[in-house]
């Protein structure tokens, strides 16, 4: 099965924050060059590569000489801004030796859940990859506040492998990939090599802590996987310490965890709809609507909608649940919750009458939908 990842064009690459500073102990610069190494060569061989790399805040706490990582936000975004300086200068001073031009882009939550910046994040980092340019991505720590913050990098790497419609997103960690157990606590526990993204039994198998200096865990990178597979992107989980272990993972060696991707590539704006991490509001939708939407393709019509939460308004994503409350669609709301509300139960015909307007029959259109 690996030997498809050697027509994988498109990577996404995320470097965790135990690799890229050593567990802690400032930037491991030769580490860094390394894998810079390893990218221009990928680059030499056709592939575009996108950059997604933790260890800003880590850095910084090594420049500051803080040995625990910091709850309170402002000291966060204090140790994001002063790391933020060598861990990019760090990227882009190695792959200048292999002729690579970088580029850092820093993101929040609000470039991604707005139509407009995302859009705009998109086209900046097709046409950086069209110039030959290795975006370096991260998390814009120093802004970011809990309510817009991705919580960890596995969640923005997938976000990004969206974004770009990657064929692969390779996560480097400092596990060899995922077991079918804890590690640390049952050191039986077997690799597994080969998996479906998505799979619900893989997540009781991960692990939800995160390292001294992460935020994530095996349980983050899972869930990553499978976000990465709704755009149809496969994962390979492998550990960074592994010799040319993107060369080798390019030439389909059996490294680390193959998470492969049970969907086809959805359309560009769909990408974007299941990529969404906050919703707005909730429409509780009946056994029939449900059906029409889940199994015929159709659209969201007013009168399969039982209950109306959450305050939000026109073109905002909705979580659409059935009548036992399971989430299995999100889409783009065409009107405000002020008017859904009075919606319930209308018919398509009768909307005008009801509110005093009708924009749409619809309360969300199926090329605004996708399916969970």
């Amino acid at each position: 099965m690996r030997d498809e990842v050697r027509g994988y064009q498109r990577w996404v690459v995320k470097i965790g924050s135990a690799m890229v500073t050593g567990d802690g102990r400032g930037l491991d610069r030769e580490a860094i060059a390394a894998w810079a190494r390893q990218l221009a060569e990928l680059r030499r061989e056709g592939r575009e590569i996108v950059i997604v790399t933790s260890g800003a805040v880590a850095e910084g706490m090594a420049r500051l000489g803080w040995e625990e990582r910091p709850e309170s936000l402002p000291k966060l975004q204090a140790a994001a801004a002063v790391g933020q300086m060598g861990l990019v200068e760090a990227y882009a001073e190695g792959l200048a030796r292999f002729d690579t031009h970088s580029a850092q882009i820093l993101l929040t939550h609000e470039d991604l859940v707005d139509r407009e910046r995302y859009l705009n994040a998109r086209s900046t980092l097709r046409t950086l990859l069209d110039l030959g340019v290795v975006p370096v991505v991260n998390e814009n720590d120093t802004v970011a506040t809990d309510e817009i913050r991705f919580g960890d990098n596995d969640t923005l790497a997938a976000l990004v492998a969206n974004l770009v419609e990657a064929d692969m997103l390779v996560i480097l960690t400092d596990q060899p990939g995922l077991f079918e157990a804890d590690p640390r606590k049952r050191p039986e526990a077997k690799l597994l090599a080969e998996v479906n993204a998505g799979d619900p039994t893989l997540e009781t198998m991960a692990s939800p802590e995160g390292g001294r200096l992460g935020r994530g865990g095996m349980y983050t990178k899972v869930l990553a996987a499978k976000r990465a597979a709704r755009s149809g992107a496969a994962t390979i989980v492998a550990a960074g310490s592994e010799a040319d272990v993107l060369c080798r993972l390019a030439a389909g060696e059996p490294l680390g965890t193959h998470f492969h991707p049970a969907t086809n590539r959805l359309a560009a704006r769909k990408q974007w709809l299941a990529g969404h991490l906050r919703v707005r509001g909730q429409l509780r939708v009946d056994a029939g609507a449900a059906r029409a939407v889940a199994e015929q393709g159709r659209s969201l019509l007013p009168v399969g909608v039982t209950a109306v939460s959450g305050q939000f308004a026109r073109g905002e994503l909705v979580s659409i649940v059935d009548a036992d409350g399971h989430e299995f669609a999100r889409g783009l709301v065409n009107y405000p919750s002020s008017d859904a509300a009075r919606l319930v139960r209308c018919s398509s015909q009768a909307i005008a009458e009801t509110i005093g307007y009708r924009e749409e029959n619809e309360l969300v259109h199926r090329d605004n939908l996708v399916l969970l």
